[in-house]
């Protein structure tokens, strides 16, 4: 539980850098671009420190991680023009409510995660607490033509997350999960380096100080949130008594939700409504379900 609730800090740790740079006015393009930089170098140290010697891994490893990594850097321009278009309160309930997709696939490709009543039920509380923990009132709907962008998000962050619980499913262990790591964010800071060359005021943007600061401490926190991830997953096995991977997917998004609004009210004296108060309380409980049918 330990690397779970690792895993969870860091994913939260995101949102609060995200919010911090938002209110210091620092442009998120080349924050994201030295994070992945970070992150990756970060990979790289510590595969040094755990590979003794030369491994050859399938070539489906390294696609996995390749993949992965270029729908991470997909995936941040997805959100940046939904949140544009489709809305903020939209876009936000899409990328939570994707944790459904990996859920599922968990329950249909791992033999070792099966379903239950209980942990259906303890699924079902937990989409409908996070729902309610983000919930916003909106004074407008989203324009028609623009509806395809949350989709399109649903589809590619619950994607990402099913690739990831495949990869440790097949080829990822503690010796080669650094590595991996690695392949990955590099995939996605080289993918944003491109980008930004067909942007000069980008690409300039990416050294200035204050980006290079910010983008640093983004790429510690989301390193830590998949390394952790993965080493959760890692642990699930009858062996070691531990909680299915569904359950695994369904209490770190809880988790994820609820210690960024926590977060939110304590240090951006953020206001919960009394739909987000009692969503906070179903996850809660949620959490207590899921934990007990894992």
């Amino acid at each position: 539980m330990l690397f779970l609730l690792l895993s969870i800090v860091s994913s939260a740790g995101i949102f609060l850098i995200f919010r911090l740079i938002e209110k210091r006015g620092v442009k998120n393009f080349p924050v994201i671009v030295i994070n992945y930089f970070t992150a990756a170098i970060l990979g790289f140290a510590l595969n040094s420190r755990t590979a003794a010697e030369p491994v050859h891994f399938p070539a489906v490893f390294y696609a996995l991680a390749m993949l992965i990594g270029i729908l991470f850097i997909l995936m941040f321009f997805v959100v940046a023009r939904s949140s544009q278009k489709a809305g903020m309160a939209v876009t936000t309930i899409a990328g939570k409510m994707s944790v459904i997709l990996p859920i599922l696939f968990s329950i249909i490709y791992d033999v070792h995660d099966t379903i239950s009543l209980l942990k259906t039920l303890g699924i079902l509380v937990a989409l409908a607490g996070v729902l309610l923990t983000i919930y916003k009132k909106r004074t407008q709907l989203p324009e028609p033509a623009s509806i395809y962008l949350p989709v399109v998000l649903f589809f590619g962050m619950g994607s990402i997350d099913s690739l990831i619980k495949l990869a440790q499913y097949e080829y990822i262990s503690d010796t080669n999960l650094s590595l991996f790591t690695t392949i990955l964010f590099s995939i996605s800071a080289l993918s944003g380096l491109l980008a930004s060359i067909f942007h000069r005021g980008r690409f300039r943007s990416i050294f200035t100080p204050r980006a290079f600061l910010w983008g640093v401490l983004l790429g510690g926190v989301n390193f830590g949130s998949i390394y952790f991830l993965v080493k959760t997953l890692n642990y699930i096995h009858p062996e070691h008594g531990a909680i299915d991977s569904s359950v695994v997917f369904g209490i770190n998004n809880i988790g994820i939700v609820a210690l960024s609004v926590i977060l939110g009210v304590l240090l951006f004296q953020e206001e919960l409504s009394g739909i987000n108060k009692a969503g906070i309380l179903i996850c809660i409980i949620a959490t207590i379900l899921l934990a007990y049918a894992g």
